[in-house]
């Protein structure tokens, strides 16, 4: 099972949204990235939103199983002869944690970054997995049930 870390991250982020990125995220204090989560047969599967973010630019920690997403998107034109004329897209460092559960194998997580998409592929640990338990009984028929 997956859970989210600090409720209070997801206000700040709806503030931002309604009153304006004011400033960007720095390592000290990122900002919240956007992301999607859910079980798909023996694994769960989390893509966060990173577009315009290099894939050097992102990094992936697991201690004590919670998972650390960082990234930070760096202005794609740097040049002094270069005079910006839209820029939306916020910059800076974008953060997100998450903890992994006991019936989740940290040990085995697998990432892919395509299009702007970091996702991320946790597989169900072997010890959570449903599995058959033979009874048997004063008959030695034996019998299974689902455990």
């Amino acid at each position: 099972m997956l859970m989210r870390t600090d409720p209070f991250r997801e206000l700040d982020r709806l503030t931002q949204q309604v009153f304006g990125n004011a400033a960007a995220g720095t390592w000290s204090r990122p900002t919240s990235m956007p992301m999607d989560a859910y079980r798909r047969g023996d694994e769960f599967v989390v893509a966060f939103d990173l577009p315009g973010v290099a894939a050097e630019a992102i990094e992936l920690d697991v201690e004590r199983n919670v998972l650390t997403v960082k990234a930070e998107r760096r202005p794609t034109v740097t040049a002094d002869d270069v005079e910006m004329q839209v820029a939306e897209r916020p910059l800076g460092v974008f953060s997100r944690q998450l903890f992994l559960g006991d019936t989740l194998d940290a040990d085995h997580i697998q990432a892919h970054y395509d299009a702007g998409v970091l996702t991320l592929r946790i597989p169900i640990a072997e010890r959570a997995k449903p599995r058959k338990i033979t009874i048997t009984g004063t008959d030695n028929t034996p019998k299974e049930i689902n455990a």
